[in-house]
This record gives structure tokens, sequence and C-alpha cells, in this order.
């Protein structure tokens, strides 16, 4: 069976840092709550349905999370997870509470977010504010970062792939410092019985996999949400820009065509992991210089769920694997958790392919 693993973001609960550089009581929902239209039949803003505006400190809403990502075939959460460097932590207190919480079975597993924070203006000015500084500080300060995060790596419920911690890296090529974190840490693992990690690099329609391989990973996740943006040509692209730059005019793909170039035949290769969105629209966040995707209904969905299935079915067992762009990015317009629009439509369309899929199978 194939594996489908969510991007889980962890910005719903206010935090010192959010207070000081946003505002007092600043959360992920205070973007999506205010975001309006942009043109006739745009789809803002998106209201959460079942869950409710939740705040992660509640231990109902973690739990009903987990319960609902596994009643609709979710395999695993993983966790962004926040480590500048020198110590500092963001944003972590949610994955500590679901440790603390053997009442949640749901499998998990962390992304290192390595990126500077950044107070973004959003317009031509450029003038963002550095607020939280991504820092390469060498292997001993990868060593303190293992050690932070330790307990979770030895939690029964972390995800393994051939019984090796799965471990994703937003951004491989960030520094060349990276070879150096991945090289610490499988010494680590080592050291502490952990066996070994399975590093999973980002990486959009596999342009630079032989550098990614080259650091020491096992693995790329094909981010190609944009892909249909990427396959025009040059003038096109210009035009878009201009617009979208100048003119203060969204980008916009719809959602049926853009997930024709989601998934591509690189996903077929072992060491290759595909990724989905069910929908996309930065627009609660950056106004009119978002890139999004309109009528993204359900139905599409679960093609582009089915056609992944396929182009994974070949791989051994164990390497069956989907990550979904997100479990809840909702400042992003992209979320799996239902809204008041489509439902629990997008959890149901992943549902039905697995059921097919099983089926299929027996």
């Amino acid at each position: 069976m194939t594996k489908f693993i969510a991007f889980y973001l962890p910005q719903y609960y206010p935090i010192p840092e959010n207070d000081q550089w946003y505002g007092k009581g600043f959360t992920e929902w205070t973007n999506v709550a205010k975001a309006k239209p942009l043109f006739r039949g745009h789809y803002q803003p998106h209201i959460p349905a079942d869950l409710g505006f939740y705040d992660l400190r509640l231990q109902e809403t973690r739990r009903a999370q987990a319960a609902m990502a596994e009643e609709y075939g979710i395999s695993a959460f993983c966790y962004w997870n926040y480590w500048f460097g020198e110590g500092k932590q963001l944003l972590t207190m949610p994955i500590w509470e679901v440790y603390k919480d053997k009442e949640i079975k749901l499998p998990f597993c962390l992304a290192w977010a390595n990126h500077t924070w950044e107070k973004k203006t959003w317009d031509k000015t450029g003038n963002n504010q550095v607020i939280a500084e991504q820092k390469y500080l060498g292997e001993k300060d990868y060593t303190d970062y293992f050690y932070t995060i330790l307990p979770l790596l030895k939690d029964e419920r972390y995800y393994r792939v051939d019984g090796k911690l799965f471990f994703a890296i937003w951004d491989p090529l960030a520094s060349p410092d990276i070879d150096i974190f991945i090289k610490t840490w499988r010494m680590l693992a080592q050291k502490e019985n952990l066996g070994d990690f399975f590093f999973v690099g980002k990486d959009s329609a596999c342009r630079s996999l032989d550098k990614i391989f080259h650091l020491g990973f096992d693995a790329v996740y094909d981010d190609n949400v944009f892909n249909i943006h990427h396959n025009l040509n040059i003038v096109r692209k210009c035009i878009l820009a201009f617009q979208r730059k100048v003119l203060n005019r969204p980008t916009v793909f719809n959602y049926k065509d853009a997930i024709k170039y989601m998934v591509t035949d690189d996903a077929e290769r072992e060491n290759i992991i595909p990724v989905i969105s069910p929908n996309w629209d930065h627009s609660p966040r950056s106004g009119g210089k978002a890139i999004l995707l309109h009528d993204c209904k359900p139905e599409y969905f679960q093609k582009l769920v089915h056609y992944a299935i396929q182009k994974v079915s070949n791989k051994s067992d164990s390497k069956k694997i989907v990550l979904i762009k997100a479990w809840n990015e909702w400042g992003e317009g992209n979320h799996m958790e239902p809204d008041l629009k489509y439902g629990l439509g997008y959890l149901e369309a992943l549902k039905k392919e697995l059921e097919f899929e099983n089926n299929a199978e027996g």
C-alpha cells in the first residue's frame, strides 16, 4: 500500500516572538481570517470546518487531528522543525506535546525548515526584516540539535523507511555544511543505537539531483506544485511576473491543469518521492503578489492521488511514499483539513483511492 505523509505546520498558537513581530496573539489564523477575494470567483477566505480555528495548546485539538488523519489514510505527519543554530528554536511545543501523549498513535517524523525567517513587506521595496537567521555552525551545533530531539527519534511512533529514521530537509543545498550535518547525525544515530537516517532533500523537477545525492541524501522529494509555471515559455513568464510584481495582480492557474504537471515520470524512480497538493493560494500572506491555484475541487485532487499511486506502484513496498503538501498550511490556502466549502472532500478523495488500491491488490 502507498504511504501518504503530510507536512504539518505548528504555527497555530501564540509565541512571544510572533507577539513581538506581528502583534499580540498572532498565529497563522490571523492571515487566514483577513484574506479577501482578489478577482471574480476567487475562493477566499478559507474557513475551517470540523476542527475550527483551533489552538494547538489544546490536547483535544491535537488528538482530533491525529484521529482524522488516521481515519482517512494519512500514514504520518511530518512536522516542520525550526533550529536556527546556537540552541535557538521556534514552534516546538506541538511535537513535544504529541510525544508526551501516548494516546496519539499516528506516526510522526520531522522536517528541518532550514531557512531564515523574515518579516516580508510584499512590496516593491523588498525591505524584508530578518527576524530569525538560519545559521550553519558546524559539528558541535549539529550535535546539540541531535540531542535536543533525541527523545523524539527514540519514540516508537517515529516513522522509518527500511528501518531508517525519515528526516527531511527543506533546502538541501543551502550550505556546504549540510554534508557535515548528515555525517554527524549518521554517526550519532549509530552511537545511540538508532540505526541510521533516511535523509530526504527537497528538489523541484529533479534539477539538482547530483548535487543533493553527493551530499549524502538517500532520496529527494520532488516538489512540483507550480511545475505548470516552469513549463511556460519565457515570454509568458515575463508577462506574468510583470503583472504580479508591478501591477499587483496574482498569477492564477487552474488546478485541473496544474495537476497534470505535479507528478512527473521521475516519481517512478526508487529514490524520488512525489509531492501532491490538494490546493494552493498564497494570497492570505502575499495578496496580489501571490501565485495561486484556482478551482481546487476534491474530484481533481482524487485524480492526482490516483496518478501518484500509479507512479510509485512498481517500487519496493517501503518506498511507495507520497508526500502531501500539506495537512494545515491554511495561510497558503494549502490544507487537507476540512473547510466550509469542500468539507471533508480532500480527505474522502484520498480514502477512496486508497480503498481502490487496496481492493486492486487484494
